[in-house]
């Protein structure tokens, strides 16, 4: 199936209404700035700024859109605010984010990552409007038995960490609401479902993840410990998934065929690269570089070695593929952070915005559905 060609760009967001969770957050922010790029008027909702210093902050962005600070917890709270923005579209990306930080609060991560999307259905389901939701969990959520082969959307779900465990359930959770209460044809509200992962870029300061890991480092001029050099990781530039999101609303506003769809985001499998490559390619765009193997002995706490996603079906059915190689990922991202650390205390919306804009130049000739 070939994409549609309606989705030739993305103009169906100027002017239009679009509240998005987790906008404080890395991948959250940046998919605001580019939201407010194509002319919508963004309604953020997020408990707080997760990170000291945040791309939120740099990029200066509750100058540009409203920002509106609950805890998805809050089911009234959440009530409130979508009743109130009378969304277009939502995007959903709040989320507690981190595999470790999930071991020393589960609590937290199963209340915020599957209570928290509850509570957002539930407020869908009172809209009166028409509506499109792309809900966004992680290439995790999958029961990963480390295979050498990409993991497609039928796939189990499930996960070894308090993390993985709680995006597939949240993923049960949107599955059965879709059919119990948004599955007749006169419901205004459409929803699918994003996976993606192992995104990086500049502004993402999370604890520990290795891009901030050695920004951080490096800008000290110390040493970065790499605990698991060896792994291997699909990276993929930030800008990557967020294009598959936004024309994932496209087509899912043009046609309710893909209502209830979950779709992979990633790279190629050919895109795979260890730690240690993604360090030394950050190498070549940074001054003073130092790391050293920090291996970490078993500690019972499971992280994955191998993890891809096979992402055929947004490229047949959605015309999305990745546009950028590795090394101008890394490029982007050692960039930003570069910029960044010259002048920590200047605006960084016009980096933002410029990354954006030659993200969008180099699509143009790829043949994606969204460039033109």
């Amino acid at each position: 199936m070939t994409a549609s060609p309606t989705l030739s760009t993305f103009s169906g967001f100027q002017g239009r209404t679009v509240l998005l969770t987790g906008h404080t957050g890395f991948k959250g922010s940046w998919l605001a700035a580019w939201l407010v790029e194509l002319g919508a008027k963004v309604v953020g909702v997020a408990r707080d700024v997760p990170t000291q210093p945040s791309h939120f902050e740099a990029a200066r962005l509750s100058d540009v859109l409203t920002d509106l600070r609950l805890d998805l917890r809050d089911p009234d709270a959440v009530d409130e605010a979508v009743r109130e923005a009378e969304p277009d579209f939502v995007f959903h990306l709040a989320a507690q984010a981190l595999v470790r930080r999930a071991y020393s609060d589960p609590i937290e991560t199963y209340g915020t990552n599957v209570m928290g999307t509850i509570h957002l259905l539930e407020a869908l389901r009172k809209l009166e409007k028409p509506c499109v939701a792309v809900l966004i969990t992680s290439d995790k959520c999958y029961d990963n038995v480390e295979w050498p082969w990409g993991y497609r959307e039928t796939d189990r779900l499930g996960g070894s960490d308090p993390y993985s465990g709680s995006k597939g359930a949240a993923e049960l959770a949107i599955r059965s609401y879709v059919r119990s209460f948004f599955s007749d044809d006169s419901c205004p509200v459409r929803l699918a479902i994003g996976r993606a992962g192992n995104v990086i870029g500049g502004g993402d300061w999370a604890a520990d993840r290795i891009v901030p890991d050695c920004v951080r480092c490096w800008s000290a001029d110390e040493v970065v410990p790499l605990r698991n050099p060896t792994s291997t990781r699909p990276w993929q530039h930030v800008l990557e998934p967020l294009g598959g999101y936004l024309t994932l609303a496209s087509a899912l506003s043009e046609s309710r065929e893909l209502h209830g769809e979950a779709f992979n985001f990633g790279p190629a499998s050919a895109e795979d690269h260890t730690v240690s490559d993604l360090v030394r390619q950050m190498g070549e765009h940074w001054d003073s570089v130092r790391w050293e193997d920090a291996s970490e002995p078993e500690d019972g706490r499971h992280e994955a070695g191998l993890l891809k996603l096979n992402c055929d079906k947004a490229l047949h059915r959605l015309g999305w593929h990745t546009v950028l190689g590795f090394a101008d990922t890394v490029r982007f991202t050692a960039e930003w952070y570069g910029r960044y650390y010259e002048d920590p205390l200047n605006s960084q919306w016009e980096l933002t915005r410029s990354q954006i804009v030659e993200y969008m130049e180099l699509a143009k000739p790829q043949g994606l559905a969204w460039a033109g």
